[in-house]
């Protein structure tokens, strides 16, 4: 039987695939940074934890991300994505706030953040009888996207 002995072929190859490897693995953490940097440097963008309400699987549980304000929506990007563009558009035509509450146990939120539970006024202007999404943050995240949804740029008009 033949003993694999250091600097044979085999060993050399191996070696050459683990730092392909570490490489990429270096690239891929390397692009999630440069890009949460992109997103907090243009200013605009708090961390927040999002999930909709009534779905299952990875859209139905809570997910950390930097929410983005716009003068239309709020967009929200996942932190540990590479992909460019947001993953949820909340509208801020018609966003309603619903109700409020603190983190309930067993869901994997810090302690020291508020639960919006937000939707959308009916077609009539009507509220809505339930949450599409529930979207958490702290006190002052809070305070700065209730002001977001309150306020509107001059000079903005809504086409109805």
């Amino acid at each position: 039987m033949e003993r694999l002995l250091p600097g044979t072929p085999w060993l050399e190859s191996a070696q050459w695939v683990f730092y392909a490897l570490l490489l990429v693995l270096l690239a891929l953490v390397a692009a999630v940074t440069l890009r949460r940097w992109i997103l907090v440097r243009r200013g605009g963008a708090v961390e927040c934890y999002l999930r909709a309400v009534g779905v299952r699987g990875r859209r139905g549980s809570w997910r950390i991300g930097f929410g983005r304000y716009g003068t239309e929506n709020l967009g929200w990007f996942p932190i540990f994505s590479l992909r460019p563009r947001p993953t949820a558009r909340l509208s801020r035509r018609g966003l309603v706030v619903v109700g409020r509450r603190a983190p309930e146990e067993g869901e994997d939120l810090p302690v020291d953040l508020t639960v919006l539970r937000i939707g959308w006024a009916g077609a009539d202007g009507s509220d809505p009888r339930e949450a599409s999404y529930e979207i958490a943050m702290n006190e002052g995240t809070l305070t700065g996207f209730l002001s977001w949804l309150e306020s509107m740029p001059p000079g903005t008009h809504w086409e109805g």
